[in-house]
């Protein structure tokens, strides 16, 4: 397969981001950047974002995964333990977190180490969830091959049947992940491809900004 693509080009002027605007520590900046693009018609899924993590493989990956809540300065999100990434996770805790809000020029990067949640916390959450999503954890071995979608509807219906007129228990293989960051981004696009680029790295308990080159 060939294709050029350069032509796909675009001028980045939407905003800017000077450093007399930054606060002292990235969660202010960060929920001021998430609340308007929450509030910005134009996104969609705010709290989506990309985590990649170096696989059992060698090779990095990256999925795309739902924020669900930021406590204590540590961004969580809910997963199964034993799919590919849990495992990659398992095998080395440093992982980078990624949001791009295009509608805003603008995307924040996370280096963090990541660590599972309490169960009850994950229990917390699990009830919370559509009862369709809960039997969803049960059904899917995430990552595993599977023969057909036929045979993952089949899992779905055995489990419907399993809890039926009952609480949906919380799976033993499922549950949150806390990422505690060691450095957060900002990435502002401009014209020329001259973009606004902070970074905030923790240094003596205490936050460092350095402006990066575009």
């Amino acid at each position: 397969m060939q294709r050029d693509l350069h032509y796909l080009r675009k001028n980045y002027e939407k905003g800017a981001l000077d450093k007399e605007q930054l606060p002292s520590n990235p969660y202010e900046l960060f929920d001021i950047w998430f609340t308007e693009a929450r509030e910005h018609v134009s996104v969609d899924e705010v709290n989506a974002m990309g985590i990649s993590a170096i696989g059992t493989d060698g090779f990095p990956k990256t999925l795309i995964v739902l924020l669900k809540e930021i406590d204590h300065g540590s961004f969580i999100f809910y997963s199964n333990y034993n799919s590919e990434k849990g495992k990659a996770m398992e095998m080395n805790n440093k992982v980078s977190l990624h949001f791009f809000w295009p509608a805003l020029e603008r995307q924040v990067i996370i280096k963090g180490l990541v660590s599972k949640v309490s169960r009850e916390k994950s229990l917390a959450y699990f009830k919370q969830r559509p009862r369709g999503s809960q039997l969803g954890a049960w059904a899917s071995d995430q990552s595993s091959s599977v023969p057909s979608r036929a045979y993952l509807e089949q899992r779905l219906k055995s489990f419907e049947e399993k809890f039926k007129d009952q609480e949906i228990p919380l799976p033993d293989h499922w549950g949150g992940y806390s990422v505690s960051p060691v450095s957060v981004e900002f990435w502002q696009g401009r014209p020329n491809r001259l973009h606004d680029r902070y970074t905030y790295e923790i240094k003596d308990s205490a936050w460092k900004i350095t402006r990066l080159a575009p």
